[in-house]
């Protein structure tokens, strides 16, 4: 047990998710981050400017040490780890796996904060995933490292309800926030030396496969619910997307579900009404049902609501979507 509440950290994460877990592990009393590791840096944008990760700027701001290797495969990383000695290495969204000799290091173990719970949904994209099956509930769990792709021990898991008003924007931030909780839970658990363990059952493993872009088509034969659930697992990025009757791109940020019943008078992608009060919408017919389109993204232009996208582009009733 760790003397007088004090603990060395190596913390090792790359996007806002893991800056949100670091965040509420450097703000823990007896918490020592003496490392940070993450991405290099990569060009963005228009410019091709070297972008730093979130986790990097955290780490600058709070003069953290930042450590940016292109690979951990070639044991060199060693060099760092015993410069740095880490009693604990706590791993979010780091983006690579890590190496055996990386995991095996510190007296505490190599704990990550995952973005389920396990063991479904392992994998690049839990939380998308997770969504656009439509589940109720998902959550965190926090789970010893091994050289399996999350299939190490768990330590505990935190629910996260999900409602239809729910996208991949507000579960990623609920549940960085339960990310934060669950690591310094573990610590807690460290310093008391009460530390479980629970093998994951592999029969009931998912897979969470990184989103392609081929994925974000939308097809309007499929039914409502999985529809509805594909726009908002991959909103606010990448989009669920269709094409308009000019063959242009069209990509729908929000919807929800609709009403309406009367499916055998059109066909699927047709847009059946519209309207522009407030935010407004467009209703489009899916395989058994419609839902009412309330954002959308235009090839080329900002985001907007549905309202203004009918003012400017005129959508009318039987236009069919996806068609080209």
């Amino acid at each position: 047990m760790p003397r007088n509440k004090h603990i060395r950290i190596m913390f090792m994460g790359t996007p806002e998710f893991a800056e949100e877990v670091l965040r509420s592990v450097y703000s823990k009393e007896g918490c020592e981050v003496c490392a940070v590791v993450t991405r290099p840096d990569k060009p963005a944008g228009r410019g091709m400017k070297m972008l730093s990760s979130p986790v990097k700027i955290f780490a600058l701001e709070h003069d953290i040490p930042v450590y940016q290797p292109a690979t951990l495969k070639d044991g060199r990383f060693i060099d760092v780890l015993d410069e740095i000695k880490p009693e604990l290495i706590i791993v979010a969204a780091y983006g690579n796996i890590l190496p055996e000799y990386v995991i095996e290091y510190p007296e505490y173990g190599c704990i990550n904060a995952h973005g389920s719970l396990l063991p479904k949904y392992r994998g690049a994209a839990p939380m998308q995933r997770a969504l656009m099956e439509g589940e109720k509930v998902t959550g965190i769990t926090a789970m010893y490292m091994d050289k399996g792709l999350d299939t190490g021990d768990m330590i505990l898991k935190l629910e996260c309800p999900v409602t239809d008003e729910d996208d991949f924007g507000t579960i990623h931030d609920k549940l960085a926030a339960l990310g934060g909780k669950a690591m310094c839970d573990v610590i807690d658990m460290i310093w008391k030396g009460e530390v479980p363990r629970e093998k994951q059952n592999d029969s009931e493993s998912t897979y969470a496969s990184k989103i392609e872009k081929s994925e974000t088509y939308l097809d309007f034969t499929r039914p409502a619910d999985e529809i509805f659930n594909k726009i908002r697992g991959l909103s606010p990025a990448p989009c669920a997307a269709t094409t308009n009757a000019d063959g242009t791109l069209l990509k729908i940020i929000k919807a929800r579900k609709s009403e309406r019943k009367d499916t055998e008078k059109y066909l699927p992608g047709e847009v059946v009404e519209t309207d522009m009060k407030g935010d407004g919408y467009f209703t489009v017919r899916c395989g058994d049902g419609f839902i009412d389109v309330t954002f959308v993204q235009p090839q080329g232009k900002r985001a907007m609501s549905s309202a203004d996208y009918l003012r400017g582009r005129k959508i009318v009733t039987g236009q069919i979507l996806g068609e080209k």
